[in-house]
């Protein structure tokens, strides 16, 4: 079987997840507007001047999100995920959409594994048409009440345990499969398939693709700017 690996957030959708489902509980009053203010705006700033790390940002909303949900049932986060899937889900990169039609055409199982929340992640997944689905869990207890624990995701050792496992699930041939990324988090992801594949990629994955000699000949690095599709190799790239 051949194996279809992709990240969601800005690699399918245009931003993170998060940041969608961040808004919306600080539009319900669960996380508190000055906390935005206080931690999440500086790094957010900084990252939209490009004299900071998006990554940085991403992960401090992720830390306020996991404390900010604690106390509440799954099923409360589950209705904002839904909602946020139901009014941004569409927000994807015409690239990588026409990627997931096509592996679907082929016969290959198609997957995603993201950093983002499950509960975000599952709905994106069954709206764009994966067959599973892997996220970022929150843990809950015998009541469905989440705890404050979260079992992520976003970084590289995580995704590389995640691929093996659906590898062993599903029977599937690495040395014929294709991953898509856009973050150094998704290098182990990349790394693992014969056919990696870097969407508007960050510069730190840029550099890992480009120093490994498993990768640096048959990664592939797509950007995708306004209605025009640039496919380029890492030794096409001056960093």
């Amino acid at each position: 079987m051949i194996g279809a690996f992709f990240d969601i957030d800005g690699t399918l959708y245009r931003e993170g997840l998060i940041t969608e489902i961040f808004k919306k509980l600080i539009k319900s009053e669960i996380i508190d507007q000055q906390r935005w203010y206080n931690e999440v705006r500086e790094k957010y700033i900084k990252w939209d001047k490009r004299i900071g790390n998006y990554d940085d940002y991403l992960l401090k909303m992720a830390e306020i999100y996991t404390d900010a949900i604690k106390g509440l049932h799954r099923t409360q986060i589950e209705f904002i995920a839904g909602k946020v899937i139901e009014q941004k889900g569409d927000r994807v990169y015409t690239f990588t959409r026409n990627q997931i039609k096509w592996h679907i055409e082929q016969g290959h199982k198609v997957i995603t594994i993201s950093g983002s929340p499950f509960e975000l992640v599952r709905a994106m997944s069954i709206k764009h048409g994966f067959h599973d689905y892997i996220g970022s869990h929150y843990i809950t207890d015998d009541k469905n009440m989440y705890t404050g624990d979260v079992k992520p995701m976003w970084d590289s050792k995580n995704k590389k345990l995640a691929i093996e496992a659906l590898v062993k699930k599903y029977h599937i041939d690495l040395s014929s499969s294709y991953a898509y990324g856009d973050t150094a988090g998704d290098f182990s992801m990349l790394k693992s398939v014969a056919n990696p594949v870097a969407i508007n990629p960050t510069k730190e994955l840029v550099t890992k693709l480009k120093e490994d000699p498993d990768t640096r000949h048959k990664a592939q690095i797509i950007v995708e700017r306004k209605d025009m599709i640039y496919r380029l190799k890492p030794s096409d790239i001056c960093l």
